[in-house]
């Protein structure tokens, strides 16, 4: 028990922040790489070359339609890419002479490999998440959710192909870059990036510098669907991951994916929608205590019912309201109506800094299509949406997120779900070495995994079994007892804080209702 608490007390160098702006760094994110590839009796192309017998990866390729076109076997040079971020790095390599040899000798086969537009990655990605889903610590997980999120790189260069104007709602900016939607799987173990895919908006695009070679090619489909919605995309990313095997039980968002489009999209492949929504015009149909019935937005439903009527939610430092309406999903006036019952929950932010008391804005609102779910329950699977985050962090620090140097479509497509691949390795390696001492040394990740799993963060749930361990030992540490606590609490409401999106810059965010999800 007391390993346990000195293990939370040691979190909170890692979430400690409070009310933090999402424009800022996320140092305070949990490692994987750096976790699993700085332990110095790691050698990274070692316990990839474990990985890729485990998922027997050469099957795998097979499978996703990849064949030898040079003297160098295709598998040779996909393993060579999936290292090729740390061969001038600082992470350990048995062989990284010889790599790196390999690679000068064979540059040109690497590079022709990126840019192929006949390569399947997206397929790849799908049959390597699905080796990892299938261990029982994910595959028997008893809360599973698909969580969808985007992702802004900033990419500049009139040469550079896919690359036109997005909405960071991160820095709360517009930038010329690439958009990539991400689908993953969140469980209390791990998360596993599923499906993606760069998104081209009409705004300010930068086109081919030259046809492709065959239109009806992998990678001029992938242009194809580029140019369309995103909630499109992410349709097609829940059937491909429903096909391959891959379920679960929620789809989660945040308020940039709180649509209509959304929320059928989930009830359409029998999925609970759990999802951030924003303060606009969409109405919902509200019954009174009287039985009278209004078709009200949620700003409205917030001063009708919520205002100056907050419930605390049992176990958690914060406020909320449930209240149960009608939506209806159909988008268009000539469609016949769709109403579906629907639960919001509205929390309601903390103060920030200074400030005396909760802000007019300071509070957000959740959504779900089970009208029976507690607002624990619902903040416990949205919370389960962090797990992207941090992936979205490993991607672009550590796993080669969009830096080929290389400026096609094609090779753009590949990097995205070569950094994806590379992450689902490293979770394998954490799985498969869960009690070994790679992950008794240093397990950030094991951290991050205990975290997204909310249940085991309640503060109110385990306080006092802390609280009674901690007096037990009073007298051999004295005061550090007081500390120890304080430490812990203030851990976890950070923690929610992050995870809830509940910090007053994301909030505010919202409420300017900018970077609308394209319908």
């Amino acid at each position: 028990m007391l390993l346990k608490v000195y293990n939370i007390v040691f979190l909170t160098k890692i979430t400690k922040g409070g009310n933090m702006k999402h424009n800022t760094t996320k140092s305070d994110l949990p490692a994987l790489t750096e976790d699993i590839l700085t332990d110095p009796q790691v050698c990274a192309d070692n316990m990839f070359a474990g990985m890729w017998k485990s998922l027997k990866m050469k099957t795998l390729l097979n499978k996703a339609g990849f064949k030898k076109r040079s003297g160098t076997p295709v598998g040779e040079v996909v393993f060579l890419l999936l290292l090729w971020v740390w061969l001038s790095g600082s992470v350990r390599l048995f062989s990284r002479d010889s790599l790196k040899t390999f690679s000068d000798a064979k540059k040109d086969v690497i590079y022709e490999m990126v840019k192929r537009e006949d390569a399947n990655w997206r397929k790849l990605n799908l049959e390597v998440a699905s080796g990892v889903y299938k261990a029982p610590q994910i595959k028997d997980s008893e809360n599973k959710a698909f969580v969808a999120d985007d992702s802004v790189k900033e990419r500049r260069g009139k040469k550079m192909e896919g690359v036109s104007k997005h909405f960071d709602h991160l820095t709360g900016r517009r930038c010329m870059g690439q958009q990539v939607l991400t689908l993953g799987l969140a469980t209390g173990q791990a998360f596993l990036p599923i499906d993606s895919q760069i998104y081209i908006s009409s705004v300010n695009a930068q086109g081919l510098k030259k046809p492709f070679k065959d239109g009806r090619s992998v990678v001029a489909n992938r242009y194809r669907e580029a140019q369309t919605s995103k909630p499109q995309i992410l349709r097609s990313m829940i059937k491909r991951a429903l096909n391959q095997g891959i379920s679960a039980s929620y789809l989660l968002g945040d308020a940039w994916f709180g649509t209509k489009t959304t929320i059928k999209t989930a009830l359409d492949n029998s999925l609970t929608p759990v999802l951030r929504m924003k303060k606009n015009e969409t109405k919902y149909r509200y019954t009174g205590s009287e039985e009278e019935t209004s078709m009200l937005k949620v700003a409205e439903i917030y001063k009708k019912v919520v205002r100056g009527k907050w419930e605390k939610i049992a176990g958690l430092d914060y406020y909320g309201k449930i209240v149960d309406v009608e939506l209806n999903l159909a988008t268009d006036k000539k469609e016949k109506a769709d109403w579906v019952n629907i639960r919001l929950l509205f929390v309601r932010g903390q103060c920030e800094g200074d400030k005396p008391q909760v802000g007019k804005k300071d509070w957000a609102v959740f959504l779900t299509s089970d009208i029976t779910m507690e607002a624990v329950k619902i903040l416990e699977v949205y919370a389960m949406r962090w797990g992207i985050e941090v992936y979205f962090k490993e991607a672009k620090q550590h796993l080669g997120f969009l830096k080929e140097q290389t400026e096609t479509f094609a090779s753009h497509i590949a990097s995205i779900h070569l950094t994806a691949i590379r992450y689902l390795m490293l979770v394998q390696a954490k799985l498969e070495y869960a009690e070994s001492r790679v992950c008794d040394v240093r397990n950030y990740l094991n951290k991050q995994l205990e975290t997204v799993d909310f249940a085991k963060r309640l503060w109110g749930l385990f306080q006092t079994i802390i609280s009674g361990a901690l007096e037990g030992v009073r007298e051999q540490i004295g005061s550090a007892v007081d500390i120890a606590m304080s430490a812990i609490e203030e851990s976890i409401q950070g923690f929610f804080i992050q995870a809830l999106q509940l910090d007053t810059f994301t909030m505010k965010l919202e409420a300017k209702d900018c970077g609308e999800l394209d319908d």
